[in-house]
């Protein structure tokens, strides 16, 4: 008589019980990493286009850029002074994927630009269930 060969139903239980366990540990952390991702993304762009706001203010005796509806115009091409631009892009906000810019903060709103050259995140609820317009 031949010996069989294979694994037999309570192996294959306790390989897939196993895996399972591991999975159920190592997704949780994947999870906070990648928001942990954003975050940082999120104080980046917030301190470039703080910088980028000091400097037109530099330029500009002091003056910021007048309000958020001309923000983009302001920040991302040369102006008649010849100054200019500061920002290539506005970025995206990382939590909401926007890089929309208002006066208040709202629902796919990217940033909130308050005319004393406050710039802060502009999400009211984001993916991590948080909302960072206090950035």
């Amino acid at each position: 008589m031949r010996a069989r060969s294979g694994f037999t139903l309570v192996e294959i239980l306790i390989v897939v019980i196993i895996l399972g366990i591991l999975a159920a540990i190592v997704i949780p952390q994947f999870t906070d990493a990648s928001t942990q991702a954003r975050l940082s993304s999120l104080k980046s762009n917030l301190q470039t286009m703080r910088s980028q706001i000091e400097l037109y203010k530099v330029q500009h005796t002091d003056t910021p850029p007048t309000s958020a509806a001309t923000f983009n115009a302001q920040m991302t091409v040369v102006g008649t002074d010849g100054y200019g631009p500061y920002l290539q892009v506005v970025p995206a906000n990382p939590f909401n994927d926007s890089n929309s810019i208002a006066a208040a903060a709202a629902v796919g709103v990217g940033w909130v630009y308050e005319t004393t050259g406050v710039i802060h995140a502009g999400d009211t609820l984001s993916t991590d269930g948080v909302a960072h317009s206090t950035w």
